[in-house]
Formats: structure tokens, C-alpha cells, sequence
């Protein structure tokens, strides 16, 4: 099995209007998972035709204290989670939290790279929902994005070492320097690059899918949502568009076609 992301997960301060935020823009179902709680209230389990592919929590009381920002978060499948974790501390990365068992899930991690971005990675329980994916990602994701501070080719050793991606191909974006397309298998799965200036670490972004760029856009704007950038044309001739919801937290959309 080649590590891909199986999993994708809202961190927010308001659980309620974020279902209904992502519901309507997006057309995601949500529903509490029946054994698994957090300590703010259920955790809740985002579907897309039928099939679980991420969940949403709401802080806690403590977690809106100390300022914690609104985030979304990707889990990389992997064999053993806890090897995994010693071979991301040997690599100059951090484990912030586990490795822990989560019921009805499986054993989790929470690291960042050397840059700072955040990710999880996760051996599923048998079980669990969704199970692993042969895929690269889940289709209610279409891309990966890492922008990094260690330069796209550090951040690139450090996740090839780390899950076996290869490098599919390269493209000189001028100052903004190179961006290279990564993937798993000879599939695609995203891209890295340099971190902009005006982001204060490195992080990933997550491109989630929906039909018609256009369209998906003007239902961010009019549920309480902000369009950041785009929509525009990317060069594998998708359209994307990049966000924030209401409460602040980041994502991107993909679509085929306006």
C-alpha cells in the first residue's frame, strides 16, 4: 500500500454553521458517527454520494481560548502508525499529538514537517469508514497542495521518504519557482511549492470537488463565505477557485469544467 489521503477533517468554532455552510456550497451530507464524541459534542461525518470521506469538530471551550484558527486537516493512510510517527521525528518533523487508538477508526497521529505544516497519519481499523482507498485521494478531493518554507524540493524529500510519492512532472512558474506535481503509483495527486510570503508557515490546502467552478463560487459568496482568488483556469485545463468560510478556515475547489 502506497500512503495516500483517506480522511479530511474540519477543526471549527461553530459546528452548526459549518454543516450548513458546506452543505450549501458543496452538497455534502453530514451525520454524527455513532461511537466516536469529542469533547465539545459529536463528531460529525461529512459524506458525498453516499460514502464518508471526512469529519468536523467543534473546539473546545479551551481550544477557543488560546486562539486556535478554524483548519482543515488531511490523513495519510499507512501501515503502522507508529513507525511512521519515529520515522517523521528521525526526518526533522514533530508529533504533536499519539500515536492514539480512536474507536471506530483506527490509530491516528498528528505531525507537522519541518516547515510546520500540519497532517495526520492514520493505520484504519479494519472496519472503519471509509477503508483504505487504492486511490491517491478520495473523490470528494481532487488535488493536494503543499506550500512550503523548506523549498518545494525539501518538502518534497521529506514526504518521498517518508510515503514513496514520486515526482510526475515540473513546471517553471517563474518567481514563483517551480511547481512540482507529485503522485503515488504513476497517479497524480497534487502539487508542492514554495510558500508565498504572505503565509506565515507552511501548510497544505485542499481542493475539494464540485461541478461547475462558477456557480460553486457565487454559493460561497452567498453563504457567508470569501473567494479569495479566482476562479481561473489551471493548466490540466480544471477550474479552481480559492476560500474561506465563514468561520475562517481555508479550502480550495476544483471542477472540470465553469
Amino acid at each position: 500500500m502506497t500512503p495516500s489521503f483517506i480522511w479530511y477533517e474540519l477543526m471549527t468554532p461553530d459546528r452548526e454553521a459549518a454543516i450548513r455552510f458546506y452543505s450549501a456550497v458543496v452538497g455534502w451530507t453530514a451525520a454524527p458517527h455513532p461511537s466516536s464524541t469529542t469533547d465539545s459534542g459529536p463528531y460529525i461525518v461529512l459524506s458525498r454520494d453516499g460514502r464518508g470521506f471526512g469529519g468536523l469538530f467543534e473546539f473546545t471551550e479551551d481550544m477557543k481560548a488560546n486562539g486556535m484558527p478554524p483548519m482543515w486537516n488531511g490523513y495519510i493512510a499507512v501501515a503502522d502508525a507508529d513507525a511512521t510517527a519515529e520515522k517523521i521525528k528521525a526526518a526533522g518533523g514533530t508529533i504533536h499529538m499519539g500515536p492514539q487508538d480512536i474507536a471506530g477508526a483506527g490509530r491516528i497521529a498528528m505531525a507537522a514537517d519541518p516547515g510546520g505544516a500540519l497532517f495526520y497519519v492514520m493505520t484504519p481499523d479494519p472496519g472503519s469508514v471509509p477503508p483504505p482507498s487504492p486511490e491517491p485521494h478520495s473523490p470528494a478531493c481532487g488535488w493536494h497542495e503543499l506550500y512550503t518554507s523548506q523549498g518545494q524540493q525539501g518538502g518534497f524529500d521529506f514526504y518521498s521518504g517518508l510515503f514513496g510519492w514520486e515526482t510526475l512532472s515540473e513546471m517553471d512558474m517563474g518567481p514563483m519557482g517551480i511547481y512540482r506535481v507529485f503522485g503515488a503509483n504513476g497517479e497524480r495527486m497534487g502539487g508542492m511549492m514554495d510558500k508565498p510570503d504572505a503565509l506565515p508557515k507552511s501548510t497544505w490546502g485542499y481542493y475539494f470537488t464540485v461541478d461547475g467552478i462558477d456557480a460553486a463560487a457565487e454559493r460561497v459568496a452567498a453563504n457567508g463565505g470569501a473567494v479569495r482568488m479566482g476562479p481561473m483556469e489551471v493548466p490540466d485545463g480544471s477550474f479552481v477557485v480559492q476560500c474561506a468560510d465563514p468561520q475562517g478556515a481555508v479550502f480550495s475547489l476544483v471542477s472540470r469544467n465553469r
